[in-house]
């Protein structure tokens, strides 16, 4: 099969509204969480999120272009706006029947939604919805719009699997270009869901925080006091190319994408597998797709929500998957600096990945006070301060409500 390499990033997160700002947050271990401003949390159990600082539309787009779009979708529209510029495409020359976009969120326009039926609600029950409420709304419309404003009519589609949605369309754009269907794809995912709903209904779940007196802390991903995870927003953006493509053109090459994997926990609605048989077996599979050997990994940018059963799960997985070699790892949580992106998390924490692989610095975890005893203690978990590493190999897993397991490797390239 055809190799596949990443040319372009590009991100809009609680850390900053680019991948420069974005990374001086995560290696210095910055914590994105604040309360939130989007809306009156009085009566609400979570009062804090991790919410992209000081963000204002119309720093890029005028009010027409705005209106067509959710917040996720302008999300969307800047990381691949950053993407691709990183890339230096030649937008002139590039056959854009052969360029694709592959863009994921796990709910989508849930603002525009919300927005809508409120509206509805308040009135008479005429339906006065406006003609962009379903464009708005719909998980697929990011890539679209994206397609539309670069005239890229290679495959189009959004991928939808929760938390791993974002992972899943870096793997499907990864094997499109390896079976020769394109060339080109951005690639990634965004998330905008800070609002009564989201933050309601992820209460209602007990699956987020509600450590309001300690919320910049709040996020303590294998932590022996973590009470769950703290909502993130924001997108990232990849430009997956060809290798012999990218080589031609001189493109500035971050590594190359050398293994995925795909897996069910078929377990339960919400909850992972208790002895991660699922987070197992997509690690497994993914590094024996690259060819290499578990001994080869690096660094894990593992899926670490600070839910109380998905992190002993994951690190259950990791033990019993890389043995002694367990304990040589660099194993880091980077949703207790950014907060859960949901949809765009996989995206964003591939970009962590591939940074490390660029700078050989290891982002931390921070908030780690407590250890929790049914977590191996002898994991480097590289607790609350960076740490360097020469990473030559990094795996970044994602794993989704309904136990859609995604994972995809990195490796560094010789040009």
């Amino acid at each position: 099969m055809r190799r596949v390499v990443v040319t372009g990033l590009g991100a809009i997160t609680p850390l900053g509204k680019n991948i420069a700002e974005t990374w001086e947050g995560l290696k210095n271990g910055v914590s994105g969480s604040d309360w939130i401003t989007r809306f009156d949390t009085e009566k609400f159990r979570t009062k804090f999120a991790c919410e992209v600082k000081n963000y204002d539309f119309k720093d890029y787009f005028d009010r027409k272009e705005a209106r067509k779009m959710d917040r996720y979708t302008q999300f969307a529209h800047i990381a691949a706006d950053e993407a691709i510029t990183d890339s230096g495409l030649d937008l002139e020359s590039i056959d854009k029947d052969r360029a694709g976009v592959i863009w994921a969120s796990g709910i989508g326009g849930l603002d525009t939604f919300l927005e809508a039926i409120r509206e509805f609600v308040k009135g008479d029950g005429t339906p006065r919805f406006s003609p962009f409420f379903i464009p708005k709304m719909i998980s697929d419309i990011a890539a679209g719009l994206i397609s539309i404003k670069y005239n890229f009519r290679g495959p189009n589609f959004s991928t939808v699997s929760a938390c791993a949605s974002s992972t899943h369309a870096l793997i499907d754009a990864t094997n499109y270009i390896r079976i020769n269907k394109a060339d080109i794809f951005v690639a990634g995912g965004s998330e905008s869901t800070i609002n009564e709903a989201g933050i309601g209904g992820f209460n209602s779940m007990q699956a987020m925080s509600t450590n309001n007196d300690e919320y910049k802390t709040a996020s303590r991903p294998f932590d022996g006091t973590r009470d769950g995870f703290v909502m993130g927003e924001g997108g990232g953006g990849l430009i997956l190319e060809e290798y012999e493509h990218a080589k031609a053109r001189g493109a500035k090459i971050y590594c190359e994408v050398v293994g995925t994997g795909m897996t069910a926990d078929a377990y339960h609605f919400t909850a992972p597998h208790p002895e991660g048989h699922g987070a197992y077996k997509v690690m497994k599979l993914a590094i024996e797709e690259a060819g290499l050997t578990p001994e080869d990994i690096d660094y894990i940018n593992v899926h670490g929500t600070a839910t109380p059963l998905g992190d002993i799960s994951e690190a259950v997985a990791i033990v019993r998957l890389f043995g002694e070699h367990a304990y040589k790892l660099n194993i880091s949580a980077t949703k207790s600096i950014t907060g859960h992106l949901l949809g765009a998390a996989g995206a964003v924490e591939s970009i962590v990945s591939i940074m490390a692989l660029k700078h050989g610095i290891i982002p931390p975890t921070i908030n780690y006070k407590v250890a929790d005893p049914l977590i191996d203690s002898k994991l480097n978990l590289t607790v609350n301060k960076a740490q360097k590493r020469d990473v030559k190999v990094a795996i970044s897993n994602t794993f989704g409500f309904g136990g859609h397991n995604a994972t995809v490797i990195m490796k560094k390239i010789d040009l």
